[in-house]
């Protein structure tokens, strides 16, 4: 997640300058061709195009807006995990059955529920990364190779952070190698606190609708996590997204097209300005079909996604601290302008 108030012209060029080494020369060459040839029959009548243009613009806002919704009920997820794990920690700790007695059996178990929670967090985070074959991460050629590489700089600057995750107090190295069995490891951690719950319940430290309670707060989580399983594993209608991308791409062809014959009615040596302005119009085209592109997968490691680490840390130390824990983790800290 990018943490800046305004993008530099840096920022913007690492984001889609790469854009600009086709539209400059695409723009040149037609302007180029129009003014030593004067071929007037390649030139497009600005009415038809301003429609397509208005068009595409049409159809590319529809398609951010939808791109905005998956981002915006990924983080509505993550703020539910945020909101249920306190809602679970301090009930864990602080429910008691009438008659129960606090012993250190209990209180291991209390502690296991928490350190277990703390763990699922975790896992199911690392989970959600995992890519898919629609995601940049996954493309082929020059834009996969790309985004593997921005991905790759971004965790390199987490690598301490990261490193921290795999070398976890909360569980046992039995425990991790018994997790990697199943295909979804943070449903059976899930799982285990449920069972732990039953174990209270079993040494009378909660009541039954205390247990009942506290399952419906292990519930919860069950249907957030299927929440994100569901962005993550269901693309955004391909015909959607890919369309966008054509006929942002069909504009952009025709553009100079247009403008070079509007230029040419103010003088031959002002069409040389439908260069410029032709990359302006094309590059807000492109760009605005990046940004929804980027906005359909919340959960792929790239600078616009849920800070899924940050948000795992907070929640973990605010755990750790209601058990009453010394040894608390520092939170993330943004690096480059991204919180991870």
């Amino acid at each position: 997640m990018l943490v800046k108030k305004n993008l530099s012209l840096k920022d913007i060029y690492k984001f889609a300058g790469q854009h600009l080494l086709w539209l400059f020369p695409w723009m040149l060459s037609v302007t180029a061709l129009y003014y030593f040839t004067h071929w007037k029959f390649i030139t497009i009548p600005w009415l038809p195009l301003s429609l397509i243009g208005t068009a595409v613009a049409f159809y590319v806002g529809f398609k951010n807006n939808q791109s905005y919704d998956r981002l915006w009920e990924a983080r509505k997820i993550w703020g539910a995990m945020v909101n249920n794990s306190r809602k679970l920690s301090t009930m864990v700790k602080n429910i008691k059955g009438e008659n129960s007695v606090s012993d250190e059996s209990t209180d291991n178990i209390r502690k296991k529920i928490i350190h277990n929670h703390i763990v699922y967090l975790y896992q199911l985070r690392e989970q959600l990364l995992r890519p898919v074959r629609w995601e940049h991460v996954s493309l082929y050629g020059a834009f996969g190779f790309y985004n593997q590489k921005r991905r790759d700089r971004i965790f390199k600057d987490f690598e301490n952070e990261l490193k921290e995750i795999h070398y976890l107090r909360y569980i046992s190295k039995e425990e991790i190698q018994e997790l990697q069995q199943f295909n979804n490891p943070a449903t059976q951690l899930l799982d285990q606190q449920t069972q732990l719950i039953q174990k209270l319940l079993d040494q009378h430290s909660i009541n039954y609708m205390q247990q009942i309670e506290l399952q419906a707060s292990i519930n919860s989580f069950y249907d957030e996590q299927g929440r994100a399983e569901r962005i993550k594993n269901f693309p955004f209608p391909r015909k959607y997204a890919s369309f966008s991308f054509v006929f942002v791409c069909i504009f952009v062809f025709l553009l100079p097209f247009g403008i070079v014959g509007e230029f040419a009615k103010l003088g031959d040596e002002m069409i040389w300005l439908s260069i410029p302005v032709g990359v302006i119009v094309g590059f807000i085209y492109v760009v605005m079909e990046l940004i929804g592109d980027y906005s359909e997968n919340p959960f792929e490691g790239l600078q616009n996604d849920i800070p899924m680490l940050s948000i795992c840390r907070t929640i973990e130390i605010d755990l750790l601290q209601m058990m009453g824990e010394k040894d608390i983790p520092k939170p993330i800290q943004p690096k480059n302008n991204i919180l991870l």
